[in-house]
């Protein structure tokens, strides 16, 4: 399994995403994503929390329009979607709330929200000279049909990009 970990880790090309997969089994799997944005803490989670809807990628949203999410970082607030339709989709629970240091959800992203798991998705933002490092960790685990191992590689390619869209913009003067 470790080789397995090994042979996913990867740089995005041009991006300077570190993306790679932890540890991958048929009950379970731990993503990694990581990358220094120049912006201090306080801006990098002011623009993470506040600003969801402008860095978001719209084609992993239902609704298709990333203006319709928005996170409510306190303890217990919701990473929350408004469909067209008037409904809404939950896509996170907020449990842990440290602005400028980190944010900690708990919920099935995704594909992931009609299985049987439940993961726990860390932003952790550490001070890096001028500017902030960002460690996205997203560890689920839980029951699907066949395993959850398949899926590992490409919640992790998903993350980096989400991690890569939240650089670009909190890099925008």
């Amino acid at each position: 399994m470790a080789l397995f970990a090994a042979a996913a880790l990867l740089i995005l090309a041009g991006t300077g995403v570190l993306a790679e997969v932890v540890d991958s089994s048929a009950t379970g799997f731990t993503t990694r994503n990581t990358t220094t944005i120049a912006a201090p803490p306080a801006e990098v989670y002011r623009r993470l929390v506040n600003d969801v809807g402008r860095w978001w990628d719209p084609d992993h949203t239902y609704s298709k329009n990333s203006g319709n999410l928005t996170i409510d970082a306190r303890a217990g607030g919701l990473f929350l979607e408004k469909l067209e339709s008037g409904g809404s989709v939950v896509h996170m629970t907020v449990v842990y709330a440290a602005p400028g240091k980190a944010l900690r959800m708990v919920g099935g992203m995704g594909p992931l929200q009609a299985l049987a798991v439940s993961g726990s998705m860390t932003w952790q933002l550490t001070p890096d000279g001028a500017g902030t490092r960002v460690e996205l960790v997203y560890a689920v685990g839980g029951y699907k049909p066949g395993g959850l191992g398949d899926m590992a590689a490409l919640v992790d390619k998903v993350l980096a990009g989400q991690l890569d869209r939240l650089k670009a913009y909190a890099e925008k003067k």
